[in-house]
C-alpha cells in the first residue's frame, strides 16, 4: 500500500488535515504544539469514478478501489534533528514512507498560535528540510564511518561511499538527496538508510476557505519553491476537508462548487502522489468483483499482473486488454471482442493508464 507522511510545523492543520483525510481517525487536531503523541495512521480508498462504470458494465457484486495510508507525524521544530521538540523519535516515522506531503500554512488567523510568530511559507518551509537534511548527514556520517574498513577489500563498499559522498556534498550545501543521481546498483545501496531529503516532496499549501480556488501570495511563494526543487504543489483546505466530511455527495459537489473548485483536496492529493511516484492505474472486472490496481508506469503485462500474485507473472501466458473506455463504449467484452476492440498482448506489452485486463497464465 502506497504510504504517504504528513510533516511540518506544529498548528500548520497536518491533525485537522489528516483526520478529513481518512475521516474515522482519532487524531487530536487542538490549537497547541504537539498535540499527536504518537502517529496516527489511517488509509483510505483512492477515489475513481471509473471504477463505478466499470462495476455497473459487469454487474459486479463487489468495487473495491486501491487504497493509500497517510501517517500523521508531529509537528517538527527547529533543532528536531538534534532532539529538539520530539526530535528524532519523529525523524524516524518519517523513514518508513513513500513520499512526504509538507504541509505548509498559508493562512492567517490570529486564534491559531504560529510557533514562529508569523505566517512564512518559505521560512517554514526551509525549517522542515534544514531538519531533514540534518538528520540526514548524521545518517550518513554514521554509515561511511562503518565502510572504512571494508572499503580496504570491498568494491561494492567503495561504491556506495563514493555515492554517499556526492549526497553528503550536496547536504552540506542545502540541497536534497532527491537531487542526486545515481546509478540502480548506487540507489539499492543507499536505500536501506531511508535518507528523508531522498523521498519524493508535495508542498500542501493550507489555505482559508476563500483563498481555496485562486490561492494567495503565500501559495505563490510554495509554488515558486517547489518549481526550484522540483516538487508537486497542491492547494488544499484543511477546514473544507473538515466539512465535506457531514455532507453526502450532492451536498458535497454544489459546496465545493460554490468554492469554485472541481475536487476536494483528497483527490488532488493523491493525483499529486501518484504523478510524483510515476503511478499508475488498471483494472479488473467481472461479476464477482471490479478492482483497481496501481503499478508503475513502464511496467510490461507480467509485471503488472505480478501485482496480483507473484504466481501470475511467473507463470504469465498473455493478456486480453481494452481501455476502459473502449469498454464502456462497447457494452460488454462480447462485444468488444465482436467489434475487434479486445487485444491479446504479450510479454512485452507495456501496460497503459485505464487497461482492464484479463491475465492468463500456468499454475
Amino acid at each position: 500500500m502506497l504510504k504517504a507522511g504528513i510533516v511540518g510545523l506544529p498548528n500548520v492543520g497536518k491533525s485537522t488535515l489528516f483526520n478529513a483525510l481518512v475521516a474515522n481517525a482519532q487524531a487530536q487536531a487542538a490549537n497547541f504544539p504537539f498535540c499527536t503523541i504518537e502517529p496516527n495512521v489511517g488509509t483510505v480508498a483512492v477515489p475513481d469514478e471509473r471504477l463505478d462504470q466499470l462495476t455497473k458494465l459487469s454487474s459486479s457484486i463487489d468495487t473495491i478501489p486501491t487504497r493509500m495510508e497517510f501517517v500523521d507525524i508531529a509537528g517538527l521544530v527547529k533543532g528536531a534533528s538534534q532532539g529538539e521538540g520530539l526530535g528524532n523519535k519523529f525523524l524516524a516515522n518519517i523513514r518508513e514512507v513513500d513520499a512526504i506531503v509538507h504541509v505548509i500554512r498559508c493562512f492567517e488567523d490570529d486564534d491559531v498560535i504560529h510557533v514562529s510568530g508569523s505566517v512564512g511559507p518559505a521560512r517554514d518551509a526551509e525549517v522542515i528540510n534544514l531538519e531533514l537534511g540534518l538528520a540526514d548527514l548524521a545518517q550518513i556520517e554514521k554509515r561511511r564511518e562503518r565502510l572504512k574498513k571494508q572499503m580496504r577489500t570491498s568494491k561494492e563498499a567503495q561504491q556506495e561511499d563514493a555515492a554517499l559522498e556526492r549526497i553528503q556534498t550536496v547536504l552540506e550545501d542545502g540541497g536534497a538527496a532527491r537531487s542526486v543521481e545515481l546509478g540502480e546498483e548506487e540507489a539499492l545501496m543507499i536505500k536501506p538508510l531511508g535518507l528523508l531529503t531522498a523521498k519524493p516532496i508535495i508542498y500542501a499549501t493550507n489555505v482559508s476557505e476563500e483563498d481555496l480556488a485562486e490561492g494567495n501570495a503565500f501559495c505563490t511563494e510554495v509554488i515558486n519553491l517547489a518549481a526550484n526543487e522540483g516538487a508537486e504543489t497542491v492547494r488544499i483546505s484543511a477546514q473544507v476537508e473538515a466539512e465535506l466530511i457531514e455532507l453526502g455527495d450532492d451536498e458535497r459537489s454544489d459546496y465545493l462548487e460554490g468554492l469554485g473548485v472541481s475536487e476536494g483536496g483528497l483527490q488532488s492529493l493523491i493525483q499529486a502522489t501518484y504523478r510524483l511516484l510515476g503511478l499508475r492505474t488498471y483494472f479488473t472486472t467481472g461479476e464477482k468483483e471490479t478492482r483497481a490496481w496501481t503499478f508503475k508506469a513502464g511496467m510490461t503485462a507480467p509485471q503488472a499482473a505480478g501485482v496480483i500474485h507473484t504466481d501470475f507473472e511467473r507463470g504469465f501466458i498473455r493478456a486480453q486488454t481494452i481501455g476502459w473506455e473502449k469498454l464502456i463504449e462497447a457494452g460488454s467484452f462480447a462485444e468488444a471482442r465482436n467489434k475487434g476492440w479486445l487485444r491479446s498482448e504479450g510479454k512485452d506489452y507495456v501496460v497503459d493508464e485505464g487497461d482492464v485486463m484479463e491475465f492468463l497464465f500456468n499454475v
